[in-house]
């Protein structure tokens, strides 16, 4: 899986790439990632990368020649990429079927945005979609970027080692995650839940499955408009729902 990451602060985003998952998919040959200097896409001695807006108006704008060479750049030395990423709040949510998307592209580029953004030609003629990681505004893209790489990288097989621990992420199969517990099985009069500690896997399983609803239904129910629900999910969340107007009767 390839990814080249385009900005101004490269070693923002260098740093974080030699740790954790991601720098372990970088060691293994999994996953390349190169970072490119915007700055040295530019003509002028001063390596300006901004300029004001057209029509005025607060704060600076990217020039397009920069970034459309760095992108030019980035296809003769590694190739066209599947995607030319603008990281961008009015872009729509990274979300699990996006990276999964990106995963399958094999090459992604990356365009971190800064200062007001970019030059509206940029959006138009040389990114191929706009992400965005939230409804906030960050001081650039880098971070975004990193969001996004990690996200995607992590799908790579062999990244993580327990592909199966990916399989069951939240939102890998539209549903939060169950919750998780470790030893000790007591902890200051906190108790892990008798089942898990039960060895029966079929109970185990049952439970974390109906966990994985419940939680679901709390706290993001509009997933289970979308996810894949069984038979026997649709009688556990007859039985959840049950619940609840129970409660919210004796109360």
């Amino acid at each position: 899986m390839k990814f080249d990451i385009v900005t101004i602060f490269p070693e923002m985003v260098k740093a974080p790439l030699t740790e954790g998952i991601v720098g372990r998919g970088i060691e293994r040959g999994l996953v390349d990632v190169r970072v490119h200097d915007l700055r040295d896409f530019t003509t002028d001695r001063h390596k300006v990368v901004d300029d004001v807006p057209f029509g005025g108006g607060p704060g600076m704008v990217m020039k397009p020649e920069p970034l459309f060479r760095a992108v030019e750049t980035i296809r003769a030395d590694r190739g066209a990429p599947g995607a030319v990423v603008l990281t961008s709040p009015d872009g729509p949510p990274l979300t699990h079927a996006v990276a999964e998307r990106l995963r399958d592209l094999k090459h992604v580029a990356v365009l971190c945005g800064r200062y007001e953004g970019v030059d509206e030609r940029v959006r138009q003629h040389l990114a191929t979609e706009e992400i965005s990681i939230g409804d906030y505004v960050l001081s650039g893209g880098e971070l975004a970027a990193l969001v996004i790489v990690d996200a995607v990288a992590r799908l790579v097989p062999g990244v993580v080692g327990d592909a199966e621990s990916v399989s069951r992420d939240s939102f890998a199969t539209g549903l939060l995650d169950f919750p998780q517990y470790t030893r000790p099985a007591e902890f200051e009069g906190m108790v892990v839940p008798p089942v898990l500690v039960s060895g029966h896997h079929g109970e185990i399983e049952r439970w974390r499955r109906r966990a994985a609803l419940a939680r679901t239904l709390e706290r993001r129910p509009e997933l289970l408009e979308t996810s894949a629900l069984t038979a026997e999910d649709r009688r556990l969340l007859k039985e959840l729902l049950e619940e609840r107007e129970r409660k919210g009767a004796a109360q």
